[in-house]
């Protein structure tokens, strides 16, 4: 329905009533917003909040010299390192090469080594176990042999491999597979070997996202829980990780419980700003991929 305006001209009140509707709709969005932002964040920094500030900051430190919290540190750092030197080594060329061949059965082959990273850990800590334990699959051989693999530090660190590696294997795939392509093939058709080819091409050019994936993994190693308790157990000294000397304090002692616990959280941060810079290197130096490819391809051997 319409109204007739002096001079005949008509009147829409729905037009009339347009712009004062969309600024109140516009009003009501951003009030929406900002309160879903402000849930989200509320949710996600209360609880670190809550642990952070749950003792004074003197004792809030003092827990992080204690015998227990020592002793897990010097364990975390020990069998993370040699699980990250080993995921590296034997990690790095297994991406390349799956990121650079095409072959029937290679989905199959991404699918099993994603297959850890939807495991549950405690599932993943039994299938170690049953296969390297004492009693299971392959523990009657290992025992003829003289090894053990169970409840020891090689179980913590096997236990870091098989829940961490996928991190750093899917990361670094997709690094290489970020890799122009046609600069491989060139470096092939000017002599360069596969091995020369990769040290020289492809690794300085995936190098901020391999970087980046080996963060995460790194970070997952870290925290990893699940699949130790089951297959490395949790013994000071030898095999009790940061997040084990956690689970193990919380009836003892709680506040050495949350010191450990911020140290855990500050170490993640710090691993997870590590990996968002070597992102970021990543991402800008794809830009400059090319001319960089070729000053290797064509460095004197």
């Amino acid at each position: 329905m319409t109204a007739n305006a002096p001079g005949g001209a008509h009147m829409n009140p729905d037009h009339e009533r347009a712009p004062w509707v969309s600024a109140l709709g516009r009003v009501a969005l951003a009030v929406g917003a900002a309160l879903v932002v402000a849930v989200v964040l509320a949710f996600l920094i209360v609880p670190i909040v809550a642990l952070v500030t749950y003792q004074p900051l003197p004792s809030l430190i003092d827990g992080f010299g204690t015998k227990v919290a020592t002793d897990a540190i010097v364990v975390s750092l020990k069998t993370n390192a040699i699980a990250f030197a080993l995921m590296i080594g034997f990690g790095t060329p297994f991406a390349y090469l799956l990121a650079r061949r095409r072959f029937t059965g290679r989905s199959a082959v991404i699918t099993l080594v994603e297959l850890p990273l939807v495991m549950p850990p405690a599932v993943a800590g039994l299938a170690l176990l049953v296969a390297f334990g004492r009693f299971g699959l392959l523990g009657h051989t290992l025992s003829v042999l003289g090894i053990d693999l169970a409840f020891n530090q090689a179980a913590v660190v096997i236990a870091i491999l098989f829940v961490a590696s996928p991190y750093y294997l899917r990361g670094a795939i997709a690094a290489f597979e970020a890799v122009d392509r046609a600069l491989l093939d060139v470096a092939g058709t000017l002599g360069a070997g596969p091995i020369r080819t990769m040290l020289r091409v492809a690794l300085p050019l995936a190098s901020g996202g391999l970087g980046a994936a080996a963060a995460v993994a790194f970070a997952r190693g870290v925290g990893e829980f699940g699949a130790t308790i089951l297959f490395a157990g949790s013994f000071q000294g030898t095999t009790q990780t940061l997040p084990l000397a956690v689970y193990s304090l919380f009836d003892a002692n709680l506040d050495q419980a949350i010191s450990i616990g911020v140290l855990l959280i500050i170490v993640s941060a710090a691993i997870l700003l590590t990996a968002k810079l070597l992102t970021h290197t990543w991402n800008s130096s794809t830009s400059t991929s090319l001319s960089r490819g070729v000053h290797s391809i064509s460095a004197p051997r």
